[in-house]
């Protein structure tokens, strides 16, 4: 088995990309912006209500080695498999759900600005989710990794619906050093949840060529991330969000700063 890039291979263009910072930016610098107790948007935000997932059918279909066109029909069927499942969440929790725009290239250039050799990136100012396809996706193309390129990035525009993102933004510039570290991690921790909630409910359609826990190991077992954090608590996150089947299982705000770094 292949072991998945996961951590490495997706990154949402927040921070320095984030509209609306440059007010922000001036702000009084704290030395660890998560000391004091997470607002309400991060720590009781309303998708934490959104209930347990019941399974969802979706048509994924195969993905042909050497075939970019069929690793874009794998990107847009699950997109549609997500956007599925989140308006479902959404309306549970009382909220209004609205798709991102998806762009799938086999370039480096999209709406984001250039899509890094990670491959998969979230811009919020365009609510867009840009996905590269990467020559190995087509040499190698292993269902589950290319799966997650759509399962954690639509974490990020569910953070972006619910007003986390905007609040990551605040809390990111009023941070320093590990303060900004830490802040980071909680959200991509977060993202990494909010991937596993939806495997919960859409993992037989998505048909994987791995079982869950040999997928989770090597989620744990992939190569860090400075961005994300240490693989073992991505894992950890993942499969929480999995196991819990609800978006309950993703505060990731309240958590010790042990399990998110």
């Amino acid at each position: 088995m292949r072991i998945p890039l996961v951590a490495t291979s997706v990154c949402v263009a927040v921070g320095l990309a984030l509209p609306g910072t440059a007010g922000a930016e001036t702000a009084r610098p704290v030395a660890n912006a998560t000391a004091a107790a997470p607002p309400a948007v991060l720590a009781k935000n309303r998708i934490y209500r959104s209930g347990t997932a019941s399974p969802l059918a979706c048509a994924v279909p195969a993905i042909r080695e050497g075939s970019a066109a069929s690793v874009k029909a794998f990107h847009r069927a699950m997109a549609r498999c997500a956007n599925r499942f989140w308006a479902a969440r959404f309306k549970a929790a009382g909220l209004r759900y609205t798709p991102p725009r998806l762009q799938v290239t086999t370039g480096s250039s999209s709406v984001c600005g250039r899509i890094t050799g990670n491959g998969a990136q979230y811009c919020n100012g365009h609510r867009t989710v840009a996905i590269r396809i990467m020559k190995r996706d087509l040499k190698d193309p292993f269902r589950m990794n290319i799966a997650h390129s759509v399962a954690h990035e639509w974490g990020h525009h569910v953070q972006q619906l619910t007003g986390i993102l905007d609040e990551f933004n605040r809390q990111y510039w009023r941070a320093r050093g590990s303060g900004r570290s830490l802040v980071s991690h909680r959200l991509e921790m977060q993202a990494e949840c909010f991937a596993g909630v939806f495997y919960s409910a859409a993992l037989d359609s998505i048909a994987p060529d791995v079982g869950w826990a040999d997928w989770i190991d090597a989620v744990g077992d992939s190569r860090e991330s400075k961005a994300h954090g240490k693989p073992r608590n991505l894992a950890y996150w993942q499969d929480r969000g999995y196991t819990g089947g609800s978006a309950r299982a993703c505060n990731t705000w309240t958590a010790p700063s042990a399990r998110v770094r």
